[in-house]
């Protein structure tokens, strides 16, 4: 047995070295670069406006239309698309992008995430665009409609289009399980084991901690409470839990930056020369350096944001927002706070911490990826600092598992019909108790590759689709951004591939909704 896991491992390894790459840094780092070009870099030129109608708007009156059956408000469906990107990556991702990296993985985090918020915007506006309702009145978007329906609709490409969307829609429903429910799951338990029940003594149940069998139990109980009850209920859950713990979770680190003041220039003039390919830790070359930077910085930043794998589109095609492109507003602010806010607050609690020399970028003393950041806060706060961050990977981890949920019975749905989205969210509460109860990093390693691999027919769909995007972006400046006129008035929108839909959502754009 131990030598056919062995051999899993081994070929598992030579995938995700292909999934997590250079080719597919290039790919996605490459897509936002040109999903940034055709909207004439939407997220600086109008940074005013995208910045005035997500964020800006969350305190105004809830105009969420209560008749559209399943659908969610504009901040619900980000809140529930920041539930599963707001995850370990955010803790335990950037420390390990800066132990394997170095201080120069932070800058090229922030590349990622400044051309990511253009492909996420672009995977956005094609969910919503090609979305339709299901058999229950609900509706159901994602890369699958879009590789189906959009790059389908190419002369010769149908086939080709269709096959993407199964590929992808597979590949998600394996993530969930992995990424989305037993690896999230694991770690929760760890931390809580580690933070709260270290050094006792407790029995076991079949070789397993009681512990490890009491969190898995009461998650399971919690998650299917919460899953079971639907997007709505998630979605429900998450405006709630999510602004709060990231909230808190900023306010503890920017009190740290403020405890290591003194220390915040030098750390800003580390994560520049390292960047830039300042020698490696170990004496290696500049070269070797400068590239374990950008791919770490590049790939945590894109395993925190998720922008260009396709997973939250699932979430946001069931706003019940009528133009594409206001969901796709939504996108660029969803990788701005995950990446720009979150994880460059990880990011300075590691780097001013005293736990990394800034002039070599190496660790300093028995710290890694793993205990990085909590005894940074356990370095200000005490002991309750690193209770802190256990409840905090709770919080993070657990709020994954909501979305992802959410993620892959879409995934089934497109597959399976609306019953075997129903049967897959029971199996997915189910397995929440085996994730308590892994020892095997096995099954988070091949997680990681189906994650990384969801990406290839997203991707692929979003750049041959780019054209569209400028159409329908630019449709959008016309009509709203620039000066009123005649001509502007008369500007039919662009709303939605299908004519039914599109002419119902014209008639309601036009009576002022949006």
């Amino acid at each position: 047995m131990e030598n056919f896991l062995s051999q899993v491992a081994a070929v598992n390894d030579v995938i995700n070295s292909f999934a997590w790459g250079w080719f597919a840094i290039v790919l996605l780092l490459g897509t936002g670069v040109v999903c940034s070009v055709v909207t004439k870099f939407f997220q600086f030129s109008h940074i005013k406006h995208w910045w005035s109608k997500t964020i800006a708007t969350v305190f105004q009156k809830d105009t969420h239309d209560k008749s559209q059956v399943g659908a969610v408000s504009q901040f619900q469906a980000l809140c529930t698309a920041l539930a599963a990107t707001i995850g370990t990556g955010n803790i335990a991702g950037v420390a390990a992008a800066i132990c394997v990296g170095g201080p120069g993985a932070v800058f090229w985090m922030w590349i990622a995430a400044l051309l990511g918020m253009m492909t996420n915007y672009s995977e956005n506006i094609l969910g919503i665009y090609f979305r339709r309702r299901n058999s229950e009145g609900e509706w159901s978007g994602g890369p699958m409609y879009y590789l189906k329906d959009g790059l389908g609709s190419y002369k010769g490409m149908k086939t080709v289009g269709n096959v993407l969307a199964v590929i992808f829609a597979c590949f998600a429903i394996l993530a969930s399980f992995g990424i989305g429910n037993l690896g999230q799951i694991n770690k929760i338990t760890l931390n809580m084991e580690s933070a709260f029940f270290s050094g006792l003594v407790v029995p076991t149940v079949a070789g397993v901690s009681i512990v490890r069998w009491f969190i898995g139990v009461l998650l399971m109980v919690i998650g299917g409470f919460i899953i079971l009850g639907g997007l709505q209920r998630i979605a429900s859950v998450a405006e709630r839990v999510v602004p709060f713990m990231a909230i808190v979770y900023v306010i503890g680190a920017l009190i740290i930056m403020c405890c290591h003041i003194s220390r915040i220039g030098a750390m800003f003039a580390a994560i520049f020369k390292f960047a830039l390919g300042a020698k490696a830790v170990a004496g290696g070359a500049a070269g070797t350096a400068l590239s374990l930077a950008i791919k770490n910085g590049c790939k945590r930043g894109i395993f925190s944001n998720e922008a260009g794998l396709g997973s939250s589109v699932m979430v946001h095609s069931n706003s019940n927002v009528k133009e594409p492109v206001k969901q796709g507003l939504w996108g660029i602010f969803e990788v701005f706070a995950d990446t720009i806010v979150v994880c460059t607050m990880t990011a300075i609690v590691c780097l001013s911490s005293g736990y990394i020399d800034l002039s070599t970028g190496a660790p300093v003393g028995e710290v890694d990826s793993a205990t990085l950041v909590a005894k940074a806060f356990g370095g200000i706060f005490g002991k309750p600092g690193e209770w802190f961050i256990a409840i905090a990977v709770l919080l993070f981890a657990f709020t994954t598992v909501m979305g992802w949920s959410h993620y892959g019975s879409k995934a089934v749905e497109y597959l399976a019909g609306v019953k075997g989205a129903k049967i897959y969210r029971v199996i997915f509460v189910i397995m929440i108790i085996s994730g308590a109860l892994l020892d095997n990093s096995l099954a988070w390693d091949i997680s990681d590759t189906f994650n990384g691999l969801m990406m290839i027919p997203n991707l692929i769909g979003v750049l041959s689709l780019t054209p569209l995007v400028y159409k329908i972006t630019k449709n959008y400046v016309d009509r709203k951004i620039k000066p009123q006129s005649d001509d502007v008035v008369t500007i039919e929108p662009m709303l939605s591939f299908d004519p039914e839909i599109q002419a119902q959502m014209a008639e309601a754009v036009k009576n002022g909704e949006e």
